[in-house]
């Protein structure tokens, strides 16, 4: 009898914990979706709701890329098509070759004034002690380079470093979103058209990737993530196979008389497994982050994103259900073969890797957050540059940008054990209550006074953390439904089952009411700024922005060409954007006021 009002109890807590999960979640997800909206609305205009990216351009003998993608749009799009901008072939070689050439050029123009303006100076040289030469700048003028450099011969190079990408800007955000939205031709692989991402968000290298390949890509991808998993479980069953004792001292007799030590037994069996995975952890952020740019990622949030969520799965998987069920990997693929005896199989592994878990959480946990307070990793490259390499700027500015994917991917997990093992190890909630509460606080202040926000992704990873919970709801269902099995409790099992279906049911209405928002953008709500933008007079200046906004190279020079209709379109090569990128330096889009990545401060 005392056993059954156990189960009882431990069914109510279940219910609650469910219940009070998905209001909790409903609201979170009503709130954030809220804040996007707001996010979209209230900041200044935002160069991306202007333009689209257009891949799979069809090559053209007669034409460049450029000329094709003016006169496909000049031609159905008349009435809302802007200008565009081409993308061109980039890499630390391909620019260093560009600039060579570039040089090459305008030396052998400009010999002839070289002669003429240069004077003798008596300064020394730095390298071989003779006296130098002071020589006036080169004139960039339109006219002396068209006169003297051959103009047709760098539009010849322009063509063959143009890539099958472009931006293109429309008018109004509306006609972007509904070129964005739409199939531009009979063949879908041609003219793909998407939304663009921020300008400060672009991954300019992968732009250049042929769009026929990234099917072939993800593919590659997906199989070099299920290969990776799996050679991953050797140093996960190593680490595992220290908790027990009995293999240990088979596999190893000479280790009996001190394993039979209390002290060993619990460095061996407690704190040690724990620190080798985490250390072997600390090789995959790299590796997944290798994947999701090979898989073709437009934009950094994209590719965080992408990474994040292989992180994520891949920890959930190795630290959760592979040492759940430790052994070979023949016998941890076979647990499942047979999905009825899941839920009895987990129930009788979770309490057994209860003390497993709660290791892992000190010293995954409560260390990640003193590292991350100290940031040894930028401080010691930053002390390497300084004491080793001579640099006397401070260069840890590149290093501080929130690591999205790994410490994201931690928190969820961390959420995700709590979940699982609230019902059968719930001492373990202690140990992960302050671990939030002191996440809460070494995070804020890092989001507040260290990380650098380059981009605002737009609360694009709360989806991820939302399914992720979802799914810890799930697991901890089947748990608790192997547990009233295992105790054969059909009562209970029975109320357990339409817990499950209203956590799916409600997981599907979250989807449909909530996630298009994050998906797309709304068209009400790009009207309602066209217009107000309309009557405040602000076309004209957006308009005006929008080219200089998309900045491939650093610096560039600017060539300028005009389309048929009279106006002026953005045609540069990357030559050309070298220089133009100097003369608007001024000219820097505005900001955005609300950010999801990091909170400003003072609450404005």
């Amino acid at each position: 009898m005392l056993n059954l009002y156990r189960l009882w109890a431990h069914c109510l807590a279940l219910y609650i914990i469910t219940l009070t999960a998905c209001t909790l979640l409903y609201f979170e997800y009503k709130c954030i979706t809220n804040l996007r909206l707001l996010h979209i609305t209230s900041s200044q205009p935002n160069p991306s709701h202007f333009a689209i990216l257009v891949r799979g351009i069809p090559w053209s003998p007669d034409q460049s890329y450029c000329e094709t993608v003016k006169k496909f749009f000049s031609f159905y799009h008349p009435s809302t098509y802007l200008s565009h901008q081409i993308v061109y072939k980039s890499g630390s070689v391909q620019k260093l070759k560009d600039d060579a050439e570039y040089m090459c050029k305008m030396l052998s123009s400009g010999c002839g004034s070289m002669e003429q303006t240069c004077k003798p100076s008596f300064a020394q040289c730095y390298f071989c002690g003779g006296s130098t030469n002071s020589f006036k700048i080169i004139s960039n003028e339109t006219d002396s380079i068209h006169g003297r450099t051959g103009y047709s011969d760098v539009h010849l190079n322009a063509r063959k470093k143009e890539c099958a990408a472009a931006f293109v800007f429309f008018k109004s955000r509306y006609a972007a979103l509904t070129v964005a939205q739409s199939l531009q031709t009979s063949n879908p692989m041609l003219w793909v058209t998407d939304l663009a991402p921020e300008p400060q968000d672009v991954y300019w290298s992968n732009l250049c990737i042929p769009y026929k390949q990234l099917w072939i890509r993800k593919i590659t991808t997906f199989a070099a993530s299920v290969t990776f998993v799996l050679v991953f479980l050797i140093p996960v069953t190593f680490a595992q196979g220290l908790t027990q004792l009995d293999k240990l001292e088979k596999m190893f007799p000479f280790l009996t008389g001190m394993l039979q030590k209390k002290f060993v037994i619990q460095l061996v069996t407690g704190y040690l497994p724990s620190v080798i995975l985490v250390l072997f952890l600390y090789a995959v952020p790299p590796v997944v982050m290798l994947f999701s740019t090979m898989e073709g990622c437009v934009s950094r949030s994209e590719r965080k994103t992408s990474a994040c969520s292989k992180f994520l799965y891949f920890t959930i998987w190795n630290v959760f259900f592979v040492n759940v069920f430790a052994g070979s990997v023949i016998s941890q693929l076979a647990v499942f073969s047979s999905l009825t005896e899941l839920p009895a199989q987990l129930a009788k592994a979770v309490p057994a890797q209860a003390t497993y878990f709660t290791t892992y959480v000190l010293s995954s946990g409560w260390a990640s957050l003193a590292f991350e307070i100290m940031q040894l990793f930028p401080l010691f490259c930053n002390l390497f540059q300084r004491f080793i390499l001579g640099y006397n700027e401070d260069t840890i500015n590149g290093f501080l940008t929130f690591p999205y994917h790994t410490e994201v991917p931690r928190i969820l997990l961390f959420g995700f054990l709590g979940f699982t093992c609230s019902i059968l190890a719930p001492l373990i909630l202690p140990f992960l209550l302050f671990y939030f509460v002191l996440a809460y606080l070494v995070y804020r202040n890092q989001i507040l006074n260290v990380y650098i926000k380059k981009y605002d992704s737009g609360g694009q990873l709360w989806p991820i953390a939302h399914n992720t919970t979802v799914l810890s709801l799930l697991v901890a269902q089947v748990i608790a439904l192997g547990v009233f099995g295992i105790k054969q409790s059909p009562v209970a099992s029975g109320f357990t089952f339409p817990l499950l279906i209203c956590t799916v049911l409600f997981h599907q209405y979250c989807r449909q009411r909530f996630l298009p928002i994050f998906k797309n953008n709304a068209t009400q709500v790009l009207i309602d700024m066209d217009r107000r933008d309309e009557r405040c007079g602000r076309m004209e200046q957006i308009y005006e922005q929008l080219t200089s906004a998309y900045c491939q190279f650093s610096s560039s020079n600017q060539s300028e060409c005009f389309s048929s209709q009279g106006e002026r379109e953005d045609v540069r090569t990357p030559q050309d954007m070298e220089k133009a990128n100097e003369m608007t330096e001024d000219i820097s889009w505005p900001p955005v006021i609300h950010s999801f990545d990091k909170p400003v401060k003072g609450g404005k």
